[in-house]
C-alpha cells in the first residue's frame, strides 16, 4: 500500500469544501506523479455520497457510460437519467454529491463543451445545492484553458485552486522511517526529490547506490524512462525541450549558453523556456538581490531533482549502463554524485536559514553571483544584517580557504539595509564532513561566524 504523507493544509481545505452548505468547485492541478489522486482519495476518507471517476483516453460516449456506472454505486437513480453530461451532473448536484472528475483534460479532449456545461450549472442552477465538484488534471495547459485563465469557461467559479507541488524535504524523508543517516537523506533528496511516486520506488532497506542501480540505471527499472514518459505526455514535439533540459543539466544555465549548446536561436529560446516554466519543470533563477523581470543575470535550473539527475546521467546513454551491468553505479555515478548533490544541498541550506537565525527577520533567501563572484547562501533581513554562507558537500573537512573565499565574494555583494545604515555581515559555513581546526578556531574567536553540519541542516528542516 502506498504511503501518504504531508499535504495537511490541502486536506483541510478540501474537507472544508465538502462540509460547505453551498455548491463548491475545486480545481486541483500539477504535473504527473505528484500524488493528486492520492490527495483526493485521502480527503474523501470519511466522506459520504461520493462519485470518483478516473477518466481515460476514450470516446465521449464510453466515458459518459463509465461515469454513470461509477456514479450508480452511490446513486442508483442516475441510471434513469438521460445519457447526457448536463443531465447527469445536474442530477448529482441535486443529491448534494461530491463529484471527482480525475484527469479532467481527457474528458475535455472528447467533450469540449464540458467546462461550459459546468459553468452554466454554477451560474444558474446550483443555488440550493451543497454539491462539490472536484476537477483534477495533470495537463497544466489544458487545466488553465478550462478553468484557470481569465478567458476559460470556469474562471472565477472555483472556491479552491490547488497547485500541487513536490513534497518538502522533511515530508519526503518520512518515506524512509529514519532508515537513512542525514548524509544519506540529503543525497537521496538530491537524486529523487520530493515526488511521491519516485520516493515510493526507493527502498529504505537498500543503499542509495542500489536504489539508483535498480530503479534508474537498469533498462527494466521502474524509473528508467520516467522523464521521457512525463514529457511526451505533455509535449507534442519534445525534441527541442529535451535538448534544453539536457543542456541545463550539463551546466549550460544562461540563455546564451543554452542557445550555444542546443543550436536553438537565441530569439526562439524564450517560447521553449516559458513552456518548460509553465510545466513547473524549469525555473528562471536570478541573484537574490535582483528582481526577475529586470535582471540580466538569469540562470535556468531544473526544478525536479530527479529530472536533473536523469538528464545529467541517463538521457542519451542508450544501453551503456546495462552493458556495464551491476557495477554501473560504482563506476560512473558514484564518483560524480557528491558534486551533483551539492546544488540540492545549497538549496536545503537556504531553506534552513530562518531556523538557524530565529533572532533575525529574514525577508529573502537565495544565491548571489556577479562575474566570477558567487555566494551559495544569502539571507537578506529586514534589519541591517546580511547573512551569507558557503556550502561544501565533499568528503574532506572544510578548510579556512572556504571562509576566506566567502569573505572575498561578499565584499562584492551590493546590498544595503533599508534604514540606510551600515550593514552587519554574518558568515555561515555548511559542511558535509566537518571543519578543519583552523576553521573551528576562527569560529571560537569570532562572533560573526557560525558552523553547520549536514545533521544540523536536516534537523532544522525537520523541526
Amino acid at each position: 500500500m502506498a504511503t501518504f504523507v504531508n499535504r495537511t493544509e490541502e486536506l483541510a481545505r478540501l474537507r472544508e469544501l465538502y462540509a460547505s452548505e453551498d455548491a463548491e468547485l475545486a480545481v486541483i492541478y500539477g504535473r504527473r506523479r505528484l500524488g493528486k489522486t492520492a490527495l483526493v482519495k485521502e480527503s474523501l476518507d470519511l466522506a459520504e455520497n461520493t462519485v470518483v471517476y478516473q477518466a481515460r483516453q476514450k470516446t465521449s460516449a464510453l466515458q459518459l457510460k463509465q461515469f454513470i456506472d461509477a456514479a450508480a454505486e452511490s446513486f442508483p437513480g442516475i441510471t434513469r437519467i438521460r445519457d447526457d453530461w448536463e443531465e447527469v451532473l445536474r442530477y448529482l448536484a441535486e443529491q448534494d454529491a461530491i463529484v471527482v472528475l480525475d484527469e479532467f483534460p481527457y474528458l475535455v479532449e472528447q467533450e469540449d463543451s464540458l467546462p461550459s456545461v459546468l459553468q452554466a450549472l454554477f451560474d444558474h442552477e446550483l443555488d440550493d445545492s451543497a454539491a462539490t465538484f472536484v476537477l483534477v488534471g495533470s495537463s497544466i495547459s489544458m487545466m488553465e484553458e478550462a478553468a484557470l485563465l481569465g478567458n476559460s469557461p470556469l474562471y472565477g467559479r472555483s472556491s479552491l485552486k490547488l497547485d500541487v507541488r513536490q513534497l518538502p524535504f522533511c515530508a519526503a524523508m518520512e518515506f524512509f522511517n529514519d532508515a537513512y543517516t542525514p548524509d544519506e537523506q540529503v543525497s537521496t533528496w538530491g537524486v529523487f526529490g520530493g515526488v511521491p511516486y519516485y520516493l515510493e520506488e526507493v527502498s529504505p532497506d537498500a543503499t542509495l547506490g542500489e536504489n539508483i542501480q535498480q530503479t534508474v540505471l537498469s533498462q527494466h527499472g521502474t524509473l528508467h524512462n520516467e522523464p521521457d514518459y512525463v514529457l511526451r505526455m505533455e509535449l507534442t514535439e519534445p525534441t527541442r525541450y529535451f535538448s534544453i533540459l539536457e543542456a541545463i543539466a550539463g551546466g549550460s544555465t544562461s540563455r546564451n549558453e543554452i542557445a550555444g549548446e542546443t543550436g536553438i536561436e537565441y530569439n526562439q529560446l524564450s517560447k521553449y523556456l516559458n513552456r518548460l516554466s509553465r510545466l513547473r519543470l524549469v525555473d528562471q533563477h536570478v541573484p537574490v538581490t535582483e528582481r526577475k523581470e529586470r535582471s540580466k543575470r538569469s540562470r535556468y535550473r531544473i526544478r525536479d531533482p530527479f529530472f536533473r539527475f536523469w538528464f545529467h546521467f541517463v538521457y542519451g546513454t542508450g544501453e551503456q549502463y546495462d552493458e556495464i551491468g551491476a557495477e554501473a553505479y560504482e563506476a560512473l555515478i558514484k564518483p560524480e554524485l557528491a558534486d551533483f548533490v551539492s546544488e540540492a544541498f545549497e538549496s536545503l541550506c537556504c531553506s534552513a536559514l530562518r531556523t538557524f537565525y530565529p533572532e533575525r527577520t529574514i525577508t529573502e533567501t537565495g544565491q548571489w553571483w556577479y562575474n566570477e563572484h558567487e555566494v551559495d547562501v544569502v539571507g537578506l533581513t529586514a534589519g541591517d544584517t546580511l547573512i551569507t554562507g558557503e556550502c561544501k558537500f565533499q568528503q574532506s573537512p572544510l578548510g579556512y580557504d572556504a571562509l576566506a573565499r566567502l569573505e572575498d565574494h561578499v565584499s562584492e555583494l551590493r546590498w544595503s539595509p533599508r534604514s540606510g545604515g551600515e550593514r552587519v555581515e554574518q558568515y555561515a559555513l555548511f559542511s558535509r564532513n566537518g571543519f578543519k581546526p583552523s576553521v573551528e578556531e576562527a569560529c571560537e574567536r569570532r562572533d560573526d561566524l557560525r558552523l553547520f553540519t549536514v545533521s544540523d541542516v536536516v534537523l532544522a528542516l525537520s523541526s
